[in-house]
């Protein structure tokens, strides 16, 4: 019994990391593509880049932006408990 608290502390900080990741990567897109938009001879680029990130956002969520960024966070966070249960499995083997 002692192994699997540590286990499953393990899976749900690996879980937590892997969810807020894509989602901080995808705001700072979005701030850097508006940030650019206010600049005077780059709001085109800056405009054209936000809408590109809405846009394929949206594709993931069934049109909505939040509800895509949401199912990329959901996703990454699975992988990454996947992982972190894969590497905990291949290290007692290793020893």
């Amino acid at each position: 019994m002692g192994i699997f608290p540590d286990f499953l502390r393990s899976v749900l900080l690996t879980m937590t990391l892997s969810f807020f990741t894509p989602i901080l990567v995808i705001s700072l897109g979005l701030t850097s593509s508006v940030i650019i938009g206010c600049l005077p001879y780059l709001e085109t680029i800056g405009q054209f880049s936000s809408r590109q990130i809405l846009q394929f956002l949206a594709t993931f969520g069934s049109g909505h932006p939040l509800q895509g960024s949401m199912i990329i966070a959901i996703t990454c966070s699975l992988v990454g408990a996947l992982f972190d249960t894969y590497a905990s499995y291949q290290s007692p083997r290793s020893q």
